[in-house]
């Protein structure tokens, strides 16, 4: 019941941020804002959607099992879950599924932007590991990693290419981390 419980909440998440972002693209569209990399976007739609299938299924296999380190899983993933909303909020209506830059915008410096260039991206590299290794399902989280390293690897370069182009992003952000506040910038 656990499991169920834990799939329904993630899931849900998922959910509520697609209705999300489909409110902040309308916003976003209407100020002039232009798409990039709409090809890859399906492909990463489709990995999320593999990865919690995966999930649902490597640990229905288990059993549901917790694991045996949950309680320290759990509050990383809970963690976690605080900087996702800390992100979408600091990023208010900017903040997307999608790659939608508003010509001549002043980029958000503001909560964990702050620190670092991609909070959001380091949520979902640490849901990839932590959601599967709280119930045991080891193969979807290192499949489902690597996976999503590559896809990452293909849109932060498309975003800060069409951020540069675009917006004030080289000035604030050049020397600011991508993922973790105590590596340098590149």
């Amino acid at each position: 019941m656990r499991f169920y419980l834990f799939f329904f909440f993630v899931v849900s998440m998922r959910v509520i941020e697609l209705f999300i972002a489909k409110r902040n693209e309308k916003v976003l569209k209407a100020m002039g804002a232009e798409e990039v990399g709409e090809r890859h976007y399906r492909l990463m739609v489709a990995m999320h959607a593999l990865f919690l299938l995966s999930f649902l299924l490597e640990a229905r296999y288990r059993g549901g099992a917790l694991s045996p380190w949950w309680p320290l899983l759990f509050a990383m993933f809970l963690a976690v879950q605080t900087l996702r909303i800390w992100s979408i909020v600091s990023l208010g209506t900017f903040w997307n599924t999608k790659i939608l830059v508003l010509p001549n915008a002043n980029v958000v410096v503001k909560g964990p932007y702050r620190f670092l260039r991609h909070p959001n991206y380091l949520v979902v590299m640490l849901e990839f590991l932590l959601i599967p290794l709280l119930f045991q399902a080891y193969v979807t989280a290192i499949v489902f990693s690597l996976l999503n390293a590559y896809v990452l690897s293909v849109r932060i370069s498309m975003e800060e290419k069409a951020l540069v182009a675009m917006t004030n992003y080289e000035h604030h952000f050049h020397k600011r981390p991508r993922f973790l506040p105590f590596l340098s910038a590149k």
